[in-house]
């Protein structure tokens, strides 16, 4: 058996020419330009390099993106005070917080300096805690698009048995979150799990975000199992995932390559969370009138 590949790059650019299309009609109807403000601590090579992927895509699709670069000495109040205007800023209509952040400011604090409105990655804890009621919410960007990327190869999820190794407020715990609400039946395993290898070997859908290189072998993986996998972990030079592709492909129905697979993903789900946040503020700044 030699498994399908879930290219995450084609359906990306997919999702990103929809969200072009989209982004111009709502603009022509009289909505404003859809901004995107990024704050960064720091020079963090790899965060530097995504922030620029992102407004690189942001450039694409029409929208406006801001980057508010503050030094490696900010400190924690003076990140959430930068945080705190851009939040009050109406004419900025997302904010993503990237991480690396000053000790001993988290993510999950920093994102309760926004208004659950702007927060498009879903970081905010009411974000979270909606979706853990299975209320309508903006989910993280990255679990959303592994959903995608499973529609979008018309891999059924509702009564399948989803695996999910991981148990992170990013990745994991997210996605199981999604996953139920779309009725599938979800377990999660994490560090203390007991004999992960009989548990992911009952998986229909084994999604894997641990963050450790190479996990996940081919006596995990059932038959005809979809993979998918979000980890991203650099091993001699190379960005690998936290599945061993070669040999799970083999054993595998579908799996999801690192790079290229669930990582294009999060930034195209991005630019659609930016411009789901321009419409609902331009709607709500139009009924107040």
């Amino acid at each position: 058996m030699s498994a399908r590949m879930l290219d995450g790059r084609a359906v990306a650019r997919a999702i990103r020419a929809e969200v072009s299309a989209a982004a111009a009609e709502f603009r022509a109807a009289g909505g404003p330009q859809p901004h995107l403000a990024v704050v960064q601590v720091g020079d963090d090579p790899a965060a530097s390099a995504y922030v620029r992927t992102i407004v690189r895509s942001c450039t694409e699709v029409d929208f406006r993106c801001t980057v508010v670069a503050l030094p490696s000495e900010a400190d924690a109040a003076a990140t959430l005070a930068a945080i705190r205007r851009l939040d009050g800023d109406p004419a900025v209509h997302g904010i993503l917080i990237q991480a690396p952040l000053p000790p001993p400011l988290t993510l999950a604090r920093a994102a309760e300096a926004l208004s659950p409105e702007k927060d498009v990655d879903g970081a905010h804890p009411l974000n979270l805690g909606w979706l853990a009621q299975g209320r309508p919410a903006i989910a993280p960007c990255t679990p959303e698009g592994g959903i995608e990327l499973l529609r979008r190869h018309d891999i059924p999820i509702a009564g399948q048995r989803v695996v999910v190794i991981g148990r992170g407020l990013t990745v994991g715990r997210p996605l199981a979150l999604l996953l139920l609400g779309l009725d599938a039946t979800v377990t999660m395993c994490h560090s203390r799990t007991r004999d992960l290898a009989t548990v992911a070997r009952q998986a229909d859908i084994l999604a894997v975000a641990a963050g450790r290189p190479g996990l996940v072998t081919a006596d995990m993986v059932r038959p005809g199992a979809t993979v998918l996998d979000f980890g991203v972990n650099e091993v001699a030079g190379r960005l690998v995932g936290d599945v061993d592709y070669d040999a799970v492909a083999a054993v595998a129905g579908a799996i999801s390559p690192v790079p290229g697979g669930t990582g294009p993903m999060t930034n195209a789900i991005l630019l659609r969370h930016v411009l789901e946040a321009a419409r609902r503020q331009q709607a709500a700044a139009t009924s107040a009138q």
